[in-house]
């Protein structure tokens, strides 16, 4: 009954904002999730044949397509044979308590209010290279595939020749007229989401560090403060460009000298 309610919210409420954000390498499928909610990520067949392609690499040549170590290169190696659908939570794990990097330490979901929940689930889109999009509460399984990695598949020569339009197709179904999009990925994960194939305006939040006598972007730091973003507009149920740059968390401030078009830049 619980999922039933939560299900429909999802689908009445929150409709004016869609927040994107990167996947993390770094992953946690030992800690126990407070919540049974989950949901199957929408290209799980694509995933299919990603993974079936990944099965047939050795370790060897996993390490010179990811240039990983020997001991990571095992890791992932082991991940794609283990890795089978379905997907349940018992095999499984919600994608926004798995991933575990900066940026979702930024985000902190294990310390957000229950009732916001729902908000996240609706709002936080996570690119991947091996799903495609992902909902916060959609189920995955261990893997590493980054967007960038030049894997063939079929006559595709990369990812993001695979995904093509896919993934912006999906965003721009979910996408309302008016609605607010911010984009929290890296260059490297955004590309396979074509500007010009986006209907609605997008806003990209830019973090600056004071370093040497300049402001510059220090990646380490932005991309902690990207989850710190994510978690601002959820907390507050910012739907405007306004209430986006009142973001002040971690001592950064929203600067309009600095700030073009629609790269917001934020320093400290």
């Amino acid at each position: 009954m619980i999922i039933l309610v939560m299900n429909c919210i999802f689908t009445i409420q929150f409709h004016q904002m869609k927040i994107i954000i990167s996947p993390a390498k770094s992953l946690d499928f030992e800690s126990k999730v407070p919540t049974s909610l989950n949901t199957q990520a929408r290209f799980l067949e694509q995933s299919e044949v990603l993974n079936k392609q990944l099965k047939r690499l050795s370790k060897k040549e996993l390490s010179k397509l990811m240039k990983i170590s020997d001991d990571l290169s095992a890791l992932n190696y082991d991940r794609n044979q283990l890795w089978k659908t379905p997907f349940t939570p018992t095999n499984s794990k919600q994608a926004i308590y798995a991933f575990t990097g900066a940026v979702f330490k930024g985000i902190d979901v294990n310390s957000l209010a229950e009732e916001k929940i729902p908000l996240l689930q609706d709002n936080l889109r996570i690119l991947s290279g091996l799903y495609g999009i992902l909902k916060p509460l959609d189920l995955i399984q261990p893997y590493r595939l980054e967007m960038g990695t030049r894997l063939p598949i079929g006559k595709t020569e990369n990812l993001y020749k695979f995904w093509d339009d896919t993934v912006a197709n999906a965003l721009n179904e979910e996408l309302e007229n008016g609605e607010l999009l911010v984009n929290l990925a890296s260059a490297e994960y955004f590309k396979v989401i074509p500007k010009k194939v986006l209907k609605v305006p997008m806003i990209t939040p830019i973090f600056k560090d004071f370093k040497n006598g300049e402001y510059k972007i220090v990646m380490t730091f932005a991309k902690k403060a990207r989850g710190l973003m994510v978690r601002y507009l959820i907390d507050n149920n910012i739907k405007t460009i306004e209430g986006l740059k009142g973001f002040n968390k971690d001592r950064y401030r929203f600067s309009e000298e600095m700030s073009l078009g629609n790269e917001l830049v934020f320093t400290r």
